[in-house]
């Protein structure tokens, strides 16, 4: 069975005061997700918004992500079946 299927993202970043926050909204027609991330520019370190973007953004959509995969691990045993464990590949710095 073929199926092909298109889901947007939206994004919503709002920066204020070295503080960047990311919202991430995705509707699957079935299913609605929203998330956040936030990044803040460290003291004394040059204030760049495009930065804080991307990791803001970052951290709403791996949380996007992370609540997606839960939801679909829950439609998983609601069929009667058991979702095959996670692994995550573990990072050399603290997120």
């Amino acid at each position: 069975m073929s199926h092909t299927t298109e889901w947007k993202v939206r994004l919503q970043l709002v920066e204020d005061e070295g503080r960047t926050t990311a919202r991430a909204m995705l509707d699957t027609g079935n299913t609605s997700l929203t998330s956040s991330g936030t990044a803040r520019c460290a003291p004394g370190d040059r204030d760049v918004p495009e930065i804080g973007d991307e990791f803001a953004a970052g951290r709403a959509l791996r949380d996007l992500g992370e609540q997606l995969l839960h939801t679909a691990e829950r439609d998983v045993e609601a069929m009667g079946a058991t979702p095959e464990p996670r692994t995550s590949t573990p990072y050399g710095w603290a997120l």
